[in-house]
């Protein structure tokens, strides 16, 4: 759903997620633990009774966390450009795939479904939709929690980098702070179940967002 940037100043946890956005690598990476933790995250996504949003392939981590969902009995909403369908790199299982025109209009269509975001390893693909809806919160275009499940110390340098903006002023310590990372599938539930939005700016809505 597109959210209004004028919100209360009220600081309420949030509530469980319906739906919940991954992104991940379409690789399966170099140890067997980054699909072990997807398989282990897909299905506690579904045990949970929360959909999963994903890019809608089969391939990688991507494939994994899906099919873990599935085969918990959960749900699983894909959204994927026309030209890699055709590229036959589409899940062809899933409880939904919705095939848009553009890169773009992919990730509007991800953001616009779910209510929280959570990165697994990956690579520049997955780098670049998570830091858009860092950027999108931000500027007050969503106020839902963002994560990095830490697989392997796989994004401790990421870490590092953030808490570095901050030392050299480009990112608040709000801002930082509000950016979970651990390697700890029950911590980060935790952690989004007593997720604390924060006051957004105004001035930006979200037709600023539509692709």
């Amino acid at each position: 759903m597109l959210i209004s940037s004028h919100f209360s100043s009220l600081r309420l946890p949030m509530p469980q997620p319906s739906a919940l956005c991954v992104y991940c690598g379409s690789q399966s990476g170099q140890h067997p633990i980054y699909a072990e933790t997807a398989r282990a995250f897909g299905l506690e996504l579904a045990r949970r009774g929360i959909a999963l949003v994903y890019g809608g392939g089969k391939v990688g981590l991507m494939g994994t966390v899906a099919n873990a969902v599935l085969n918990g009995g959960g749900e699983v909403i894909g959204v994927i450009p026309r030209q890699l369908v055709e590229r036959e790199v589409a899940h062809t299982g899933l409880t939904e795939l919705v095939v848009v025109d553009t890169m773009h209009q992919r990730k509007t269509r991800m953001y616009e479904l779910a209510q929280a975001f959570v990165a697994l390893p990956g690579g520049f693909g997955t780098m670049d939709e998570m830091f858009e809806m860092l950027t999108w919160a931000q500027l007050g275009l969503h106020r839902h929690p963002c994560a990095f499940l830490d697989t392997q110390g796989y994004y401790g340098h990421l870490r590092s980098m953030m808490n570095h903006m901050v030392a050299e002023g480009f990112v608040t310590q709000g801002r930082r702070d509000s950016v979970w990372f651990g390697d700890s599938i029950g911590e980060l539930f935790d952690w989004m179940n007593q997720y604390h939005a924060g006051v957004a700016p105004h001035g930006v809505d979200a037709s600023s967002i539509k692709a």
